[in-house]
């Protein structure tokens, strides 16, 4: 059941009209190469260092490639997820919702509905015009990804629509495409692990000896674009999470050329047969796991029609090293979902937070548990297990801190490791996980977990920074002398973790009040004989 109302963009163009409206896009209007300039400029405003509230969407609209090729239709770049705010507008919703958005659409999908005319065949491509040279594919502004590196334009931002061929269950997949010719593609369906959806149709339509029907959605409402990347049970639709997502039925249509349903309200669709029988050399590619993906054999797909919008916009993703936009639109819907198995499915005690580590990481390989200070130890090593454990892919990497720690700033987390986490009592490691997703160079074996509980243990003294009304007094000055800008990570003031008394707060109340001097009348007055430096007080006080 819905709690309030959702309120979703159904498709890409009312999505960048509020995040314009919002202040979230920034139009770029001068001439840009999609083929040199395009993604670099894009990939600035996470290698810059920019928080996530300075990310914007950008929206090109005067591009070109590097023949000298003219496009009329804009490239949109970081407008699905540069930030969770950019995410959260895609929903419709505020960034604290999107983890009950999305368990509400997952537990209660909403079925699609079928339409005869759809804005995504207001124009369409077949037969020898598909063919003609920037006819097909090349009529496309598809931009290249990681210039230096990749081989070819790539689409990134796709939902690659197949259907099981055994049971008519539809799967829609993010998965990449590199332009081959005007009328094929190569495509990449991830054949590691278990396998995705697109992948293990392929497999039972190569069974069949049968090229498997094929339809590459560019751009759509974010609320379905977002199924794509979110790793949901093979046999369900995602479609009818999309629904779910967005609080309404999500509008299809019939493919032109192959028996498929599509998002009607779609930008640009695709349309194709992937060959069964020979594969394809595909790649080199820049990838999310942070390296270049080397040249394999992969699918290839014969498009069969274009389709689109009579004034589309393509829309791309900034992936490769993260942060990027590819690890953001899954780390903002990834931690909530890690989050609710903890709490809600293996009701593990005193969980806070999950946070799931992204600069070069990519947020698979490590993962972050914040815990409640009263929590058991038992119950700590429940959730570093739980999280572990979830995804295959996930959590090769497992460290649990108290919630003083914010496990969004890895020093503080290397902090707790240093004091909090004894070596030998507080890591576990479990051999034969998947290496997952992560470059093939070199032998591959097997590898194994790690799980470390760095929380505190005991009382300890306070942090060594001035308490909180200091820091926010003199950032005051700091702010009124007009001094560089502050960007505060917690720790920034110091507190209390447990070890510490009344008294030593007199003193330090003393301290900042100029009576120094009756503090040093208390301590003379409890001089001892014969005990050696640095003996703690309380070891002889509280013997008396």
């Amino acid at each position: 059941m819905r709690t309030k109302e959702q309120n979703a963009p159904q498709d890409l163009q009312e999505h960048l009209a509020r995040l314009e409206a919002n202040g979230l896009l920034t139009k770029i209007q001068v001439p840009i190469d999609k083929d040199a300039e395009l993604h670099p400029l894009a990939r600035w405003q996470f290698q810059g260092g920019l928080p996530d509230d300075q990310r914007r969407g950008f929206l090109f609209t005067d591009v070109h490639g590097a023949k000298g090729e003219k496009y009329d239709i804009p490239v949109a770049v970081g407008v699905l997820a540069a930030s969770p705010a950019i995410y959260a507008a895609g929903l419709g919703v505020e960034e604290d919702e999107i983890g009950d958005v999305w368990v509400r659409a997952m537990e209660n999908p909403i079925d699609p509905v079928m339409v005869d005319e759809a804005p995504c065949q207001e124009v369409v491509i077949t037969g020898d015009a598909l063919k003609a040279e920037g006819g097909g594919l090349g009529s496309l502004p598809v931009p290249v990804s990681t210039p230096g590196f990749d081989s070819a334009p790539y689409f990134t931002a796709t939902l690659c629509v197949t259907r099981d061929p055994e049971n008519g269950i539809r799967n829609m997949g993010t998965y990449r495409a590199a332009l081959k010719a005007e009328d094929r593609l190569g495509v990449r369906m991830a054949s590691r692990l278990s396998g995705a959806g697109g992948y293990q149709h392929w497999l039972k339509y190569q069974k069949r000896g049968e090229p498997m029907p094929c339809a590459i959605v560019i751009g759509c409402a974010p609320a379905v674009l977002f199924t794509g990347p979110q790793k949901l049970p093979i046999d369900q639709d995602e479609l009818g999470v999309a629904g779910g997502l967005t609080g309404k039925p999500i509008r299809i249509v019939k493919c032109k050329t192959i028996d498929l349903e599509v998002p009607a309200d779609a930008e640009i669709v695709i349309e194709g047969l992937v060959d069964t029988e020979l594969l394809e050399p595909e790649g080199p590619f820049g990838e999310s796991h942070g390296h270049v993906a080397l040249e394999d054999f992969n699918m290839s797909m014969r498009v069969t029609a274009i389709t689109r919008k009579r004034k589309p916009v393509l829309v791309s993703i900034v992936s490769q090293v993260t942060p990027s936009e590819s690890s953001v639109l899954k780390r903002v819907a990834y931690e909530p979902l890690f989050y609710n198995h903890l709490k809600k499915v293996l009701n593990v005690k005193g969980i806070k937070r999950v946070v799931m580590h992204e600069p070069l990481t990519n947020i698979r390989k490590v993962i972050f548990l914040e815990f409640d200070r009263s929590a058991p130890q038992s119950e700590i090593w429940r959730g570093l297990q739980g999280a572990a454990n979830l995804q295959a892919q996930c959590g090769k990497i497992v460290i649990a801190v108290s919630d003083d720690i914010d496990a969004r700033n890895a020093d503080a987390v290397f902090w707790s490791l240093a004091y909090r986490a004894n070596m030998i009592d507080d890591v576990h490691v479990s051999p034969y996980r998947s290496g997952g997703h992560g470059p093939k160079s070199g032998s591959k074996r097997a590898e194994g977990t790690l799980l470390i509980d760095a929380t505190l243990k005991a009382p300890m003294p306070p942090l060594a920074l001035p308490a909180e009304p200091y820091m926010t007094r003199a950032r005051k000055i700091w702010e009124d002398l007009q001094l560089p800008r502050l960007s505060p990570q917690p720790p920034w003031h110091g507190y209390s973790l447990g070890d510490w008394s009344d008294l030593w707060t007199g003193f330090a109340d003393s301290a900042v009040t100029g009576d120094w001097r009756a503090t040093g009348e208390n301590t003379f007055s409890r001089r001892r004989p014969g005990i050696k430096p640095e003996t703690p007080v309380r070891d002889i006080e509280k013997k008396d």
